[in-house]
């Protein structure tokens, strides 16, 4: 071999020889991948109680002139004024909810996943991932004499057979009814801010009770020691038999049990979703706190004026609150055809005593 042929043999790379793998792209991606799980696990998580302010709104065709839908739900008061909603009865702060536990739409969770107190955002919802689309079917032909009279003019809300609708056209005894959801076929817009992540029992408690009942009752978490009956194991007669059947019996002991206290309104012992499912929103509420109980006190406040008076009345009649002549003028202005005792035999009884 030549001295050029051996230096070309040396310079050359072989034809089969790997070519060396890129290490430093390789641990890039793999430290990328490392901080996509890290902060996929920091900030707010799946079932996490977050205090969230937002308006709803329809979002407007490119035909309409206006700015802005029509606000559908919102916990701004001023928001709600300015588009003319009704506020009297009506109140008007954040609401507590649970992320991913489907109290907002499906994409709001997600935006929300993995944020922090103070980020705001503003989600688009599909009218199919809203309230659906416009289902033509639910358009129907029902008979006018299943409508009440007053309700007989389009526009009205109707309730036919069980269900909601919006009365279209109505002519002679037949009427075209809606029964899709009034919002059905509206994209909605979904502003949002999170104002706090919620981590207060009580104020945890509160925000289920919201969205079960859309009230919020006064309530209160304390810890009792409540007796209670619970079986123990007992050393069997014969310790020698390791066959022998474990003997157990029941004693009195002393437990503490973390409990949260309602004070029922009468607002809430008559809301019907509490009336149906009260035990279902207890396990609820006791399963994500973590307590031991609930229990529900009612307050009945008695008829003091009325009653006070009437026992004045009485006590004055019955033993000496005043003479024998009185009481005879009293009765006189009574009008002894509605009662049922004779008022001259209890004057004379008087007089004897």
């Amino acid at each position: 071999m030549t001295d050029d042929q051996q230096a070309e043999s040396t310079t050359e790379p072989a034809a089969d020889a790997e070519e060396p793998e890129d290490v430093d792209a390789e641990v890039g991606d793999e430290t990328e991948a490392e901080e996509s799980e890290e902060s996929e696990e920091t900030g707010i998580q799946h079932g996490d109680f977050v205090r969230l302010a937002y308006t709803m709104r329809t979002i407007p065709d490119e035909d309409d002139d206006e700015d802005e839908g029509m606000v559908v739900d919102t916990t701004d008061e001023e928001v709600a004024e300015d588009a003319g909603i009704d506020t009297a009865d009506h109140e008007f702060e954040p609401r507590i909810i649970i992320v991913g536990e489907g109290h907002v739409f499906e994409a709001v969770d997600d935006a929300l996943l993995g944020g922090e107190p103070g980020d705001t955002g503003t989600v688009t919802i599909p009218a199919a991932e809203a309230f659906g689309e416009v289902d033509e079917d639910e358009i129907r032909t029902v008979s006018a004499s299943k409508i009440d009279e007053d309700d007989r003019y389009p526009g009205a809300q109707v309730q036919i057979d069980g269900e909601q609708g919006y009365l279209e056209t109505i002519v002679g005894g037949r009427a075209r009814v809606d029964f899709n959801h009034p919002l059905a076929g509206e994209d909605i817009e979904y502003d949002y801010e999170i104002l706090d992540v919620v981590d207060d029992r009580v104020e945890m408690a509160k925000g289920l009770l919201g969205l079960y009942l859309q009230q919020t009752p006064e309530l209160w978490i304390q810890t009792d020691e409540v007796e209670e009956e619970v079986e123990v194991e007992v050393e069997p007669d014969d310790e020698d038999d390791e066959d022998a059947e474990p003997e157990y019996e029941t004693e009195t002991q002393v437990v503490e049990k973390e409990t949260l206290y309602i004070e029922a309104t009468q607002q809430m012992t008559m809301n019907q979703q509490w009336m149906f499912s009260k035990q279902q929103i207890a396990q609820d509420v006791i399963d994500r706190l973590d307590l031991d109980r609930v229990i529900v006190q009612e307050t009945i406040e008695g008829m003091g004026g009325m009653m006070g008076g009437m026992g004045g009345m009485m006590g004055g009649m019955g033993g000496g609150g005043g003479s024998p002549e009185d009481i005879e003028e009293a009765l006189d202005d009574v009008d002894l055809d509605d009662v049922d005792f004779d008022a001259d035999e209890i004057a004379d009884e008087l007089d004897e005593e």
